[in-house]
């Protein structure tokens, strides 16, 4: 059985490598921009969050959830936010604190995993930020019962997760723009033998390829935070461009705020 975790970090320090998108610091120009009040952050690929799911940000904690890379805890800190961003990656809290000495920021940093935040005294934060990344796990309602902890009675929730049919489809086959299904859900790559697993994740094997995913049921993303006793409050749609995703959303993005007891 593979340990997700460690091969995960692993594999995340090695997107850094390879120049990953989501691993690229965000530029000058985008920290100037916010400290002057123009801002915006991704939870999920494309659709900026809207401004009015957010508290005002001056002095207020933020956790930054699974959420390294040097874009958004950077923002949100220039915005006058006090952030600390959490990851499973040594390589992508780099790329924050990077970004961090470059600009002159305050950011704390600690490496993790998200299901565990013990680090953490409960009523830690204000806002939790957690962009689309529970899909490297293979359970999330901890990370749901441990945000809730965390955060202070009154505290917001702020979530970008993968619609789970994506993972119906060979992921291969999509790439070619073939749809073609080929899985049962949830989709747990642990079951999978050594050839499946190498077609998935395109030689993922000890040493190379790309980050093992999992899908989780909304049952588990939705109904994993009301059980946790947050409250949702908004939630949004959206997707990337490619076959699939023109098709279909791919990612859900939510708030959801935390009530003073659960019900």
């Amino acid at each position: 059985m593979i340990d997700v975790r460690s091969y995960n970090r692993e594999r995340w320090d090695r997107q850094v490598e390879e120049g990953n998108p989501w691993t690229l610091p965000v530029s000058p120009e985008v920290i100037r921009e916010a400290r002057e009040g123009r801002w915006d952050v991704l939870l999920t690929p494309k659709k900026p969050v809207p401004r009015n799911w957010f508290p005002p940000l001056e002095n207020c904690r933020v956790l930054g959830l699974a959420c390294g890379g040097g874009q958004q805890g950077p923002v949100l800190a220039a915005a006058g936010a006090r952030v600390t961003v959490f990851d499973n990656s040594p390589r992508q809290l780099a790329r924050d604190a990077e970004v961090a000495a470059r600009e002159g920021l305050e950011i704390g940093l600690q490496e993790g995993d998200m299901r565990d935040l013990s680090a953490f005294a409960d009523g830690s934060f204000d806002l939790i930020f957690h962009p689309v990344s529970n899909c490297f796990i293979h359970e999330v309602r901890p990370v749901w019962k441990e945000a809730f902890r965390v955060l202070r009675p009154g505290g917001i929730l702020l979530a970008g997760f993968s619609n789970p049919a994506m993972y119906l489809f060979d992921g291969p086959a999509l790439e070619r723009g073939e749809f073609k299904v080929r899985h049962t859900l949830p989709f747990d790559p642990r079951t999978f033998d050594a050839e499946t697993l190498a077609h998935e994740f395109s030689g993922n094997q000890p040493g190379g390829g790309r980050p093992l995913e999992f899908s989780h049921s909304l049952e588990d993303q939705l109904g994993g935070q009301l059980d946790a006793g947050f409250q949702l409050t908004n939630l949004f749609e959206d997707t990337h461009d490619d076959a699939l995703g023109r098709r279909m959303p791919l990612f859900l993005a939510t708030r959801a705020f935390k009530l003073a007891t659960i019900k």
